[in-house]
């Protein structure tokens, strides 16, 4: 446990960066979720839509700090590469 005044302050901070974060990261997943079941029905169309609206709140938790810059790009490219296999 925290003795300090700052150590009590910083562990303030820590849990309301904390309680942000995890809403970034929720959010980030559902989007993904909705472009994942979109692959999944094959509509290529829903899933491109889906992925255009996903795209920005990946960038956006990347950008945050909430994923690495690296691996919101990863999982954009890897959703897009999907959908443009889908039907073919």
């Amino acid at each position: 446990m925290a003795n300090t005044t700052s150590a009590k302050k910083a562990m303030r901070k820590i849990a309301r960066r904390t309680e942000v974060n995890r809403n970034r990261r929720s959010r980030m997943r559902t989007f993904l979720r909705k472009v994942e079941e979109a692959i999944a029905s094959g509509n290529k169309a829903a899933a491109a839509e889906a992925l255009k609206v996903a795209q920005p709140e990946i960038m956006r938790a990347a950008q945050k700090g909430v994923v690495h810059k690296n691996t919101a790009s990863r999982k954009v490219s890897r959703l897009a590469h999907r959908i443009g296999a889908l039907a073919s």
